[in-house]
């Protein structure tokens, strides 16, 4: 029977049986405790990381976003401009081809029409607004609308044969499709080169 009551060597006795035995169990405690400060580290860093290309992907995108809204601002004036183009190109095909022998005011008034147009289209092209004849290009759902199919042997099925309207881009975006006409491969290849031998 322990008679001893002293508390002190309660203590002591406590603190030798929670203390390492040995300097090998100090050191694997040593070690366990810099393994669990090295992965807490690393863990640390990891997210440090991650948020940082979060932040910088952020950046990124809102960049992206600013600069796309400065470009294309303007997409719906730049539309209407283009249609104003249009429309004076279609105004110079309306006036008559100059005749030998008449007065030369149609053809000066050409002269002023097709000046214009070119200045315009100058002026256009130096804001990004670029004009595009697709005439002889094959037919791109994504640049061309398809108005009429025409039936030929002259060109491969899919060629753009004829432009109604000029395509038109913002930046290289898509701001008013060409209005096209687009090759066909006639019902019957054969009668259809037996008729052009005729007229030969």
């Amino acid at each position: 029977m322990n008679t001893n009551t002293d508390p002190h060597s309660d203590d002591v006795l406590a603190a030798e049986q929670h203390a390492p035995e040995t300097p090998e169990q100090l050191m694997q405690a040593a070690t366990a405790h810099i393994a669990e400060l090295e992965a807490e580290r690393d863990d640390f860093r990891d997210r440090w990381m991650r948020a940082e290309a979060e932040t910088q992907n952020v950046r990124n995108r809102a960049k992206r976003d600013v600069d796309e809204t400065r470009q294309y601002a303007v997409q719906k004036f730049a539309r209407d401009v283009a249609e104003a183009a249009e429309n004076i190109t279609r105004g110079l095909a309306s006036i008559p081809a100059r005749v030998e022998g008449e007065a030369d005011i149609i053809g000066k008034l050409r002269d002023g029409f097709e000046g214009v147009e070119r200045s315009f289209v100058a002026l256009l092209e130096r804001n990004g607004v670029v004009r595009t004849d697709p005439t002889g290009a094959m037919f791109d759902p994504n640049l061309h609308q398809a108005m009429a199919e025409q039936e030929t042997a002259d060109h491969p099925p899919g060629t753009v044969l004829q432009a109604w309207t000029q395509g038109w881009t913002l930046n290289g975006r898509i701001l008013r499709p060409a209005m096209v006409v687009v090759a066909k491969a006639p019902a019957d290849p054969a009668a259809h080169a037996a008729k052009l031998d005729t007229t030969i």
